[in-house]
């Protein structure tokens, strides 16, 4: 249940990076925080490239007891030994994930601000559901409120993950009533993210 401990640091991978010097990058931020799990968020459909992305990153991870899981390609988490797979479309994937991956995989689920699909995700087996995104600038598009987060965390043992548009205004709001942060673009276009990263999470102690 969120609120009884800290929330957990998931972190995201960019959508599009270089793999090689990403890397190092990486590393310095998996060993100067407490990361709970790393998402290979890379986008696309080059999975040739993605899976050399897997095979560079899952090391990075496991070699820091740290688990990781891929964006929506189910096959490259079963072939590459990623840990499990978060999925973009509430629960319309999970039972398939489910049956594919096994029981000890980790499957997630992005709802949206949909409680309704976040109760269906967590129905069909989901380890977690996400709600996002929590801010942004553009002014289009509807935000996760707290009170989402607020009614999921005292109604619904599934683990609930705050996405998207994180500043540390929000990060401050949420953290009594999330378990995960999920954090990514938030950092990695600083100079430091590392430096980036603590920033955004004083909050939380």
């Amino acid at each position: 249940m969120a609120g009884e401990e800290r929330p957990q640091i998931y972190l995201l991978t960019p959508a599009d990076f270089e793999i090689e010097s990403f890397a190092p990058r990486l590393a310095r931020v998996l060993d100067g925080a407490e990361i709970a799990c790393l998402r290979l968020a890379m986008a696309g459909r080059d999975e040739g490239r993605i899976a050399q992305a897997a095979d560079r990153l899952r090391p990075l991870a496991h070699e820091r007891d740290i688990a990781i899981v891929i964006d929506t390609h189910l096959r490259l988490a079963e072939r590459h030994g990623l840990d499990g797979v978060h999925l973009p479309d509430g629960a319309r994937s999970v039972r398939e994930a489910r049956r594919l991956l096994g029981p000890d995989a980790i499957v997630g689920s992005h709802c949206g601000t949909s409680r309704h699909d976040g109760m269906n995700a967590g129905e069909a087996g989901a380890d977690y559901v996400a709600f996002g995104p929590v801010g942004g600038s553009l002014g289009t598009g509807a935000l996760a409120e707290r009170e989402l987060f607020a009614w999921w965390s005292e109604m619904i043992e599934v683990p609930v993950v705050a996405e998207g548009g994180l500043s540390p205004r929000r990060v401050a709001e949420l953290a009594p009533v999330t378990d995960f942060f999920a954090i990514g673009d938030e950092i990695w276009a600083q100079e430091d993210p590392l430096a980036a990263l603590r920033d955004l999470t004083a909050a939380i102690g």
